[in-house]
Parts: C-alpha cells; structure tokens; sequence
C-alpha cells in the first residue's frame, strides 16, 4: 500500500495547526476595518500592483503562508468596496454580518448540495428558506424555490419551465423531442426588460425575432393599455423593479388578462420582489402573486453574500419537470433533493448563509432593511435636487436616475465621480438620454454616507464644468 505524499503530510498539518486560517480571518479583519474609508473603487496606480500576479504556473509547490499574503497585498488595494456604504454601482448589495460568519463556517464545510443524502443540513435549510421565503413574499403557498448562482441563472430557470410548459400544452415534449420543429412560443416583454432576460431567451432558443416589445410608460411601465395580444401560446415577462428607474409593472390587470388566457407570466424581480416583504413598498407588488414564475437575488436587497440567486415556480411539477437529471447513481430520498429545482448537480451550500440572513433579520429585520434603503434613496434625491441635479425617475424604491444640464455635462461628471473615488456609481441611458445610475442597496449607507456622495457628485461636476 501506497504511503501518504510528502504533500498530503504537509496539508495535514496545515489542517492540524490552523495557521492559514487565523492568517486569512486577521487580513479579512483588516479589510472588514477598512472597507468603509476606503475608496469606493481601486485607483490606476493601485491596479498596477496586480501584475504581482502575472507569471507561470510555478513548477513546484509554493509556501501557502506567502500565497495569503501576496492576496492580501496586491489584492486589498485592488478591491471596490461594496461592503461600504458609498458603492452605488450595479444594484450590489453589502453583506450581513451574520452571513458573512454563517458563509465562513460553509466554506469550512464544503457541502454538496445536490442530493439530501450528500448534506442533510443543506437540504434541511433549502427546504425551510423556500417556506420562509414563499411566506415573506406572499407568493402562492406551496410554490417550489430553487436556489441557484444569482437572477440571472433564476431567469434562465425559470423561463426554461415556461417554455417547457407552454410547449407541453400543444403536445411538445422538449425533453424528448427538443426544439427542431416545435411550434414557436410568442415572448412579450417591456421595451425596458433586463438584458439578462434577452440572455436567457437566446440560450433557451427563442431569439429576438420571436420577441414583442411592449410600450412602456415614461418610469419604464408595461402600459396594460397597449399590451400586444396574448394567448395561452404566450410568455409574459414583467418586471418587479425596473432596470435603471426601480419602477414596478402593474402587475394585477397584466397578470389577470394572461390567466384568463393562459398565457405563462413571468416576474423578473432581481432587486425588487423584497418590496413585497416591506410594508411600505408591498402596494407596489399587489397583483405580483398571480404570476407563475418570479426570480430574484438576495445578494441585492437582503444583503446575503454573492451566489445568492433564487427561482421560484408555482408549479412545482413543472420546475422538476425541466430540472430533474437522471442517472443510476442518483440517489433521491423522500427528503427535498435541490438538485431537482436547478440546473446545477454539484454546488455549495448556499442556504446556510441564506438561512442565516433570515433568522437573523426576520419579518420585522427585512422590512426595516428594505424601508431603510428606500429612505436613503429618496434622501439622496432630495439633496441632489436641492443641488441642481435632475433626478428623472419617481424614486419608488432604491433606484435613482439623474441628470445634470446636459449629456456632455452628465457624462462628465460621471467620469469625475468614477474616478474621484469618494464614491461609485454606473451610467445608463434613460429615455434616450445620458444619466446616472444609482442604486442604494447596502445596509451599511448612512445619511453621513449619502451627504458625502452628493458632495462628491458637486465637486465632480465643478470638475467637469472646468475641464470643458
């Protein structure tokens, strides 16, 4: 019998003594002391330090102690810091104390959760965050949660049942027949939908000349008044915060006029489905419960850590019905086996961290969350229009589109933010014009944080009114 490397002797020991993890939990304490003065995004000298990084793999193994500490000093200088208050960029969220602890533990454990009988734990959490979740949401009791990588594998998830469904319904089997043939599926979506949705659509087979635009109003809104025709050969996707502006489709007269013709909706609700979950934002949901699918990330709003996406399916059959794999070695149980509400086998445990997040905050914590985001947000707008600013979008949730002067204007002010440091944040075009994107999103943006954004977004325009 083979003895043990001298390699699998070494990594015992590392495993024994723990010095590599008290080594990493002293450079994460020092980012986590950091992170809320440092600058929202890495500057260009900084960024030259990564080619610390460049070269061959080394023919040898390397000392583990100095790998973690060439991560530590060029990759701390070389981080945006999201887990701050000032980083409004993309809709990303911080992260929950509590999570980020519960995270660590996961990675400690290195739980698959594919099957029950690889991580009862998993499971065991899988299937309590989906009855949380379906509850806190107010979506149909009994609906089925996957929790997958982010929104956008939820969307391709969830779009894939439809598609299945819809086709099922006219005598199609996708599974066994594929698409050669099949008859071809009507998409309507808003002229604003996420490019993640397009995404989706064209990995699943239906491209865009399959796809009718629907009118929106001027925030971004399916107009249920020019709606295009639909009919139980439809797929419906609406939107549960837009884009750029946070605007929410109607849902109660677009999702009525498809179950009276049996059309599939979908809600695409990345950011915005936690509305649902606050009792000031919940009126913009009402109706939303009708639809058939719903996707969201809790790595947005509920500030749980990344790989935190989640599809949600009414018909529970149905998500199976496309997710499930086959094969001998499969073991499924009479317990919830993840692996049939997703298209991935092997994954970590993502519900430890989920769980986690929920029983700490619970229904009273995500409420406060969601109303506290929105609370900064609308102060923000009123601080840059008490500045001058354009603040083009009613600022329903945790979204702000805004404007200066002129587009010139505009896209050079944002060039000065992005690169001033003091804060982060996106552009867009809204309308056919140049704006700002911000995106409110992380329990740690204070008031203190938000005054000294705009005061950022000031100097930057000075900057940019003196460059021309």
């Amino acid at each position: 019998m083979q003895n043990d490397t001298a390699l699998q002797r070494e990594m015992n020991r590392q495993v024994e003594e723990k010095l590599l993890l008290e080594q990493a939990k002293a450079y994460s304490f020092e980012y986590l002391d950091r992170v809320s003065e440092m600058h929202a995004v890495p500057s260009q000298e900084n960024k030259l330090t990564l080619s610390a990084f460049d070269g061959v793999l080394p023919a040898e193994s390397q000392a583990p102690e100095k790998i973690l500490s060439l991560l530590q000093s060029a990759g701390l200088n070389n981080l945006s810091a999201q887990g701050g208050g000032r980083y409004f960029g993309f809709v990303n969220g911080g992260i929950l104390p509590v999570s980020l602890a519960a995270r660590w533990m996961a990675d400690a454990w290195d739980q698959n959760a594919a099957l029950s009988v690889m991580s009862p734990l998993a499971a065991k959490l899988e299937d309590v965050c989906e009855r949380w979740l379906v509850d806190l949401l107010n979506l149909p009791a009994g609906a089925a949660a996957g929790f997958v990588s982010g929104s956008s594998t939820a969307i391709l998830c969830a779009l894939a049942t439809a598609r299945d469904t819809l086709l099922l319904r006219q005598g199609w089997d996708v599974r066994a027949r594929g698409l050669y043939g099949a008859p071809v599926l009507r998409v309507v979506l808003g002229e604003q939908a996420h490019s993640s949705v397009l995404k989706a659509l064209s990995l699943l087979g239906m491209g865009k000349e399959n796809v009718v635009l629907a009118p929106v109003d001027a925030q971004g809104r399916i107009d249920p008044d020019r709606l295009p025709a639909i009919d139980g050969n439809t797929l419906l996707i609406l939107q549960a915060g837009n884009v750029n502006g946070g605007a929410f489709d109607p849902f109660e007269p677009l999702c009525a006029r498809a179950r009276a013709c049996g059309a599939w909706v979908h809600v695409d609700g990345a950011f915005g489905l936690w509305a649902a979950a606050c009792q000031e934002t919940k009126p913009l949901t009402c109706g939303m419960e009708l639809a058939d699918s719903w996707s969201t990330d809790a790595h947005k709003t509920l500030n749980a850590p990344y790989d935190n996406g989640i599809v949600f399916c009414r018909d529970r059959a149905a998500l199976v019905q496309t997710m499930q794999a086959t094969g001998s070695y499969l073991l499924y149980s009479d317990e919830r086996d993840s692996m049939l509400y997703t298209p991935e086998m092997s994954r970590r445990a993502r519900s430890i961290e989920l769980w986690a997040a929920l029983n700490y905050l619970g229904r009273s914590g995500v409420d406060a969350l969601v109303s506290v985001l929105c609370d900064n947000a609308q102060y923000f707008a009123q601080l840059l229009l008490s500045r001058g600013f354009r603040v083009l979008n009613d600022v329903v949730f945790n979204q702000l589109v805004v404007a200066c002067d002129t587009p010139e204007e505009t896209k050079a002010t944002l060039s000065e933010i992005q690169s001033g440091g003091v804060c982060w944040c996106g552009g867009a075009v809204w309308q056919g014009e140049t704006v700002i994107r911000v995106s409110v999103c992380s329990w740690r943006t204070t008031r203190a944080d938000v005054e000294v954004s705009v005061a950022a977004f000031e100097s930057a325009r000075s900057r940019a009114q003196q460059s021309r």
